[in-house]
């Protein structure tokens, strides 16, 4: 965008465009006290202002489209009961209302109402100019605020090198660092924070991790988001067991780590394909009261079937199911084709195998072919008929003909007699799909096998049962 100083008047002349959404606001918010250097109205004249945009957001609700071009009518219409503490009231509101184009358009454009910005309006376009991430004109309009003997409050300089290290331009942040030092503004934690997730964002941990060692020195005491942003750069670039130590200072100082900063840890370890640390994340979580939540433990269980950890993940699975949390289709998939082929060995998961599989298919989840291609192989060490019928009634309930199939010829082979209940959904299914010669195979099948179905093929009997 061109930009807001482009002729010697600070609220330039308008070209007047499109809509706004203020039927969303319902409440106004203005300072209630200083800001740094940036004076705000006193307590009658925050009163009065906050009554002048309630009221006007009210005649505004009626405008067609809430185009901007109407909103200036209106205003300009009752320009001289308009004061800079209503204006700067309706401009905070419309960015609460993440309406940050149309404050930037009606400060651009409001010359009609001969109102002079201060401090604070200069603050509110600045934070506009951050969520429209228009962050080159935002520094420029910080510049001109300061050339006009507004200085910045911390919050003003923090919204701003929060959005400058976001978008990976550290330079420009640590520019506006040494402003902030220039007028004797001091940066709080949150102002460091930024930066450290701004230097770990570009790969900088290095410098990141003694930028958070010399916060002390400065006066600024780290809290744990501190810490947070510095063990996830270090989990990103494979040193998670220093991002482990981090952890161990924060808790030697007294901080109190969340959810979040131990998920960091498991992402971690499964990066560098070491998952079973995870486990002792998953103690330490515990021994400092921080419930582990269903990221917690999917990130762990994942790792762990990445990394072949059938067993340990199915370890995981028991205890997501002891708490009552869900586990995700795909996951149960990658458990149950781990445990499958593990099985093969070793018998004793077989049970475990047909569980995950009943559990997927009690609760409707997507079972890929492959998956049920396992799921029969593995039945054959289970001597019991009564699993493979089930597995053919919950093929033949999800439509899957073929792979039901699969399972009866594979209970021949294994000398399995299918029960008549398979066989009638065999049946019902073929004719459900039209399969006339399946449904008339399966019968003669059963009837082979001194079976006979309750369910026959639709051409020899004209009624469905």
């Amino acid at each position: 965008m061109s930009s807001l100083f482009h002729n010697p008047s600070i609220f330039c002349n308008p070209t007047r465009t499109h809509g706004c959404k203020l039927h969303v606001l319902t409440m106004v918010s203005l300072p209630s006290k200083a800001h740094g250097t940036i004076t705000s109205p006193g307590c009658s004249d925050e009163r009065t202002a906050r009554i002048r945009v309630v009221n006007f957001l009210d005649k505004i609700k009626a405008i067609p489209f809430k185009d901007t071009n109407g909103i200036l009518s209106l205003m300009e219409k009752d320009a001289s009961n308009w004061t800079l503490s209503a204006f700067n009231g309706l401009l905070m509101a419309l960015l609460t209302a993440d309406e940050a184009d149309r404050a930037v358009e009606l400060f651009s454009n409001a010359s009609g109402l001969g109102l002079s910005p201060n401090g604070w309006t200069f603050s509110i376009i600045i934070r506009c100019l951050c969520k429209k991430n228009d962050l080159d004109e935002a520094q420029r309009v910080l510049h001109h605020m300061m050339e006009h003997g507004y200085n910045p409050n911390v919050i003003t300089f923090t919204i701003l090198i929060d959005s400058l290290c976001k978008r990976g331009k550290l330079g420009y942040a640590f520019r506006v660092l040494e402003l902030m030092g220039g007028i004797g503004c001091k940066p709080n934690v949150q102002t460091y924070n930024c930066l450290l997730k701004g230097l770990c964002y570009i790969g900088k941990v290095e410098q990141a991790h003694e930028m958070l060692m010399n916060m002390e020195k400065e006066s600024i005491k780290p809290d744990i988001y501190s810490f947070t942003a510095i063990m996830d750069g270090f989990c990103k670039v494979g040193r998670s067991d220093e991002a482990m130590e981090l952890l161990n200072q924060a808790l030697d100082i007294g901080l109190e780590p969340n959810v979040v900063i131990f998920n960091t840890l498991f992402t971690g370890y499964n990066k560098e394909g070491r998952p079973q640390h995870g486990f002792k994340v998953l103690k330490l979580m515990k021994d400092k009261n921080c419930s582990p939540d269903s990221i917690s433990y999917s990130t762990l269980m994942s790792g762990l079937l990445k990394w072949g950890k059938t067993r340990a993940a199915l370890k995981v699975y028991k205890e997501i199911m002891g708490i009552g949390f869900e586990v995700e289709g795909k996951m149960l998939s990658s458990l149950l084709r781990g445990l499958c082929m593990k099985s093969w060995e070793e018998k004793d998961l077989v049970q475990d195998a047909y569980q995950v599989f009943d559990k997927m298919r009690k609760k409707d989840s997507i079972i890929d072919h492959s998956s049920y291609g396992f799921m029969i192989r593995t039945l054959w060490y289970i001597p019991r008929t009564i699993t493979f019928n089930n597995v053919i009634q919950g093929l033949c309930i999800e439509g899957k003909i073929h792979e039901a199939l699969v399972v009866l010829v594979t209970m021949y082979e294994n000398g399995k007699i299918p029960s008549r209940t398979s066989y009638d959904m065999l049946v019902k299914e073929f004719n459900r799909q039209g399969l006339l010669l399946g449904a008339c195979n399966v019968y003669g099948a059963a009837l082979k096998q001194g079976v006979v179905p309750h369910r026959i093929p639709l051409r020899l009997n004209s009624h469905s049962y």
